[in-house]
């Protein structure tokens, strides 16, 4: 039908642009007349506006009465409500507290070296020996010495005791053999720095110096790297906003890019402190060592936590619209709809937290609504939509 009346109003406008009107139009071209063939044109271009007008009027009858009229095809989701956890994505490195170099106390020879890189070691062993250069044998002269100043003492102590020889005798063996004694344990003290000794259980990470090497005290003569991976954290700058959101215990992702590994852990501190130059605060989260796999300065993708809603409706970013004023809306349709018609409704929401491509929805929808998925952006308000069977 609507064909039909498409071919009959062509030919209208045939018929009035040709036949007679296309000879008065030839006729009025060759009369070479300007205000005839403007006003010949301006005639046509009524005709034309009628036609379009009559035309419309048609279309809108026909869309009212035809029930085969092709409808805007959308799909729909659901609103349901669920929990909804959001996260701060941070980025930060893996460090630890017990990652040092080892320097020695004392100059000298590296006289013995007794581990290597890879070797755990335990707080106190002893890692390498350095030539004392006759401290040594200083440090046995001297214990003779006070054995001897101790056993002299202990004579003049018991002649006192009995009143034999003067008091002055006495206090100065006392003297002599606690000089000696303090003497002895300042030279053991000399000695020891002759030994380095592991500061804590771990791994020895880089043997720096060679056997035979001559070392001092200070830097550039580091001769071990100790490294312990039982107590690692990854620290991160939290912007001072998230300072009410992100406390101690709260629920953190880690994920590791390099190894396409990631971890479940918790906050275990955070800063009393807001740095003036970027407005944050720093959080510690602690890591397992994932049986060795990570390590120190490891990259790390975190995911702190800072909200949660028991009760939240999600939906997608991309059916979320906004008008000229601001304001947001989606296209709903009848829940309880019985065919697979239906009139899209617009909507005012409300939008809250966004996490990948789904936004929480603070007002507006309820549970159980009919959002539009598919198509919403092609819908207008009171248009009837058709719905895609299964969806």
């Amino acid at each position: 039908m609507k064909r039909i009346i498409y071919i009959v109003l062509t030919a209208v406008v045939l018929s009035s642009c040709g036949g007679g009107s296309n000879g008065s139009v030839d006729g009025v071209i060759a009369g070479n007349d300007l205000e005839a063939i403007r006003a010949k044109r301006a005639e046509i271009s009524e005709q034309q506006k009628a036609l379009e007008k009559d035309l419309q009027s048609l279309d809108s009858v026909i869309a009212a009465l035809d029930d085969n009229a092709k409808l805007p095809l959308v799909t729909t989701i659901e609103a349901k409500t669920e929990k909804f956890n959001h996260y701060l994505e941070l980025q930060g490195d893996v460090m630890t507290k017990q990652n040092v170099l080892v320097y020695p106390e004392m100059g000298g020879t590296l006289y013995r070296v007794y581990v290597k890189e890879g070797q755990k070691v335990g707080k106190g062993q002893v890692l390498a020996s350095i030539d004392d250069g006759g401290l040594s044998s200083q440090l046995a002269q001297l214990k003779t010495q006070s054995e001897l100043a101790k056993t002299t003492f202990e004579r003049q102590k018991r002649l006192w005791e009995q009143n034999i020889g003067s008091e002055i005798q006495y206090l100065q063996a006392k003297t002599t053999y606690e000089a000696q004694e303090s003497a002895v344990k300042q030279m053991q003290s000399q000695v020891a720095k002759s030994t380095i000794r592991a500061p804590f259980s771990g791994i020895i990470d880089d043997v720096i110096k060679d056997q035979g090497t001559v070392v001092s005290p200070g830097p550039g003569s580091e001769v071990f790297r100790i490294v312990n991976l039982t107590n690692m954290y990854i620290e991160v700058e939290v912007p001072e906003s998230h300072l009410p959101n992100v406390t101690p215990g709260k629920d953190v992702q880690v994920y590791f890019p390099v190894l396409g590994d990631s971890v479940s852990t918790k906050v275990r501190q955070t800063g009393n402190f807001i740095n003036p130059s970027n407005r944050s605060f720093t959080v510690e989260i602690p890591v397992p060592s994932e049986g060795g796999k990570v390590k120190p300065n490891l990259t790390a993708k975190v995911m702190i936590n800072d909200y949660t809603n028991d009760n939240a409706i999600l939906i997608p970013q991309s059916i979320v619209s906004e008008n000229a004023v601001g304001e947001q809306y989606v296209y709903l349709v009848d829940a309880d709809s019985t065919s697979s018609n239906a009139i899209a409704k617009k909507v005012i929401i409300q939008t809250g937290k966004t996490q990948g491509d789904y936004v929480e929805v603070l007002s507006g929808i309820n549970n159980g609504d009919g959002i539009i998925n598919e198509g919403a952006r092609s819908v207008k308000e009171g248009q009837k939509v058709r719905i895609k069977n299964g969806e």
